[in-house]
């Protein structure tokens, strides 16, 4: 059971957390696994190098096979001469990990569990706001006792509270949609309203699950 509060700090009621999703006892294991596959499908993966037959020059043999006194040479290009090719270097790939649905969706609830157990789950009624705010944002999270990085998360018709947050540097604004385990645990806080409080296994998002 955690307080309902308004934008003003003020007790607006009360409301169960759905222990399916904030009363487990968080995986670590999975959530490592699952944030490990989120941040590895967020790499470009467009690093490249040219090998030998892709460096320009180094068509003709630099010196004799014989006679020189020197090491035998058939190009310049080679991975041991200087303005030669990279021997074994990276090349354009993709780094997604498939993870199964239900280890993303235990993930999720291994996160906001391991956020409730300590007091880091807020829920507000509704943010009420008729126009866009910053400095009423700032006011809402003092009044909230919302410190350091905080993770709001809003419904599509939240749109004014999304103006209202978005220029605070230690606020990150997420759709209800694309909750995800990373973001949770990446911040301190994490506030929701009474519209998008998870009351049941919540959606996977689809970046999260590197498709």
């Amino acid at each position: 059971m955690v307080d309902v509060l308004s934008a003003a700090g003020k007790k607006a009621g009360s409301v169960e957390l759905d222990e399916a999703v904030f009363g487990l006892e968080p995986n670590v294991s999975v959530m490592a696994q699952v944030v490990t596959a989120q941040l590895a499908a967020r790499r470009a993966g467009t690093q490249s190098t040219k090998t030998r037959s892709e460096t320009r020059g180094g068509g003709a043999k630099p010196w004799a096979q014989k006679g020189t006194g020197r090491a035998r040479a058939g190009s310049s290009r080679s991975p041991i001469w200087r303005g030669g090719g990279v021997a074994l270097g990276p090349k354009p790939r993709k780094y997604v990990q498939k993870t199964p649905k239900k280890m993303v969706r235990l993930a999720l609830r291994s996160a906001l569990s391991d956020r409730a157990a300590d007091g880091k789950v807020l829920v507000v009624d509704a943010w009420g706001w008729d126009a866009p705010s910053t400095k009423a944002a700032r006011q809402a999270l003092e009044a909230l006792g919302a410190t350091g990085r905080v993770l709001v998360v809003l419904s599509r018709d939240d749109a004014v509270a999304a103006r209202s947050f978005r220029n605070l540097p230690e606020v990150h604004v997420i759709s209800v949609g694309e909750l995800n385990a990373y973001d949770v645990l990446v911040n301190d806080v994490v506030v929701f309203t009474q519209a998008t409080l998870p009351t049941s296994a919540p959606a996977a998002s689809t970046e999260e699950e590197g498709k």
